[in-house]
């Protein structure tokens, strides 16, 4: 075959191989790899601002850190930051929320195969103080969220995520005949108000684990109380 010709095939051959290869990429990257929503993206920015704020507050808490540091640690922009959230207070509100579910769920999945009513409420108990040990909770939860967002918003955030499982819990102990006769809303909020106020004292004692062992007795003592005799 002529020079000339052996050429013009290579070439041609070259240039099929790379339009393939252009139309194989652009596949993959138009169908087969599936583009995120803007609600997707969306979310992931307001997750990795969460994660992010969460980790250096507590480290160094609410105060130490400023809100262009949270921005690089999420790789966003500042105005990411004020789109999702009105403020850093608003942040802070965020991660508190995101705390409390956690410790919801991890108090609910403790009880889910318990029947008796007073044995899940002691063991609820149990699991809620255990959290008020871990640095995370006390800085965020029972330091800053008090200071920063004041104890009535704080409140809020813990019957939005707590006061459910205290009135089940009471609901069903009524249920059994196994409660004195008392209003269960009522009587659930000045729960929650006990569990709260124990949690500040744990986290702002000299000794934690000292107090934390004091309260779960003084609690034990005053919630048996309840329990019709």
């Amino acid at each position: 075959m002529p020079r000339c010709v052996r050429s013009t095939t290579r070439t041609l051959s070259l240039q099929r191989t790379s339009r393939n290869s252009s139309a194989k990429w652009w596949w993959t990257f138009c169908v087969a790899t599936p583009r995120r929503s803007q609600a997707d993206r969306s979310r992931s920015t307001r997750g990795s601002l969460i994660a992010s704020a969460r980790e250096l507050f507590a480290e160094r808490g609410y105060a130490a850190v400023p809100a262009g540091e949270i921005v690089r640690a999420a790789g966003v922009t500042r105005g990411a930051l004020y789109h999702h959230f009105s403020d850093k207070d608003d942040l802070l509100r965020a991660v508190v929320e995101q705390i409390e579910t956690e410790i919801a769920a991890e108090i609910a999945e403790d009880i889910q195969h318990i029947d008796d009513p007073w044995e899940a409420g002691l063991t609820a108990l149990t699991t809620f103080l255990n959290t008020c040990l871990r640095p995370e909770v006390v800085q965020i939860s029972l330091t800053d969220a008090p200071g920063v967002l004041g104890w009535h918003a704080l409140r809020e955030i813990e019957a939005r995520h707590g006061l459910g499982l205290i009135i089940d819990t009471l609901d069903n102990a009524a249920a059994k005949g196994t409660l004195v006769a008392a209003p269960t809303p009522a009587l659930a909020q000045l729960v929650l108000s006990t569990c709260i106020e124990a949690a500040l004292l744990i986290a702002h004692a000299d000794d934690s684990d000292a107090a934390r062992s004091d309260v779960e007795s003084a609690l034990v003592a005053l919630l048996s109380g309840l329990i019709a005799r």
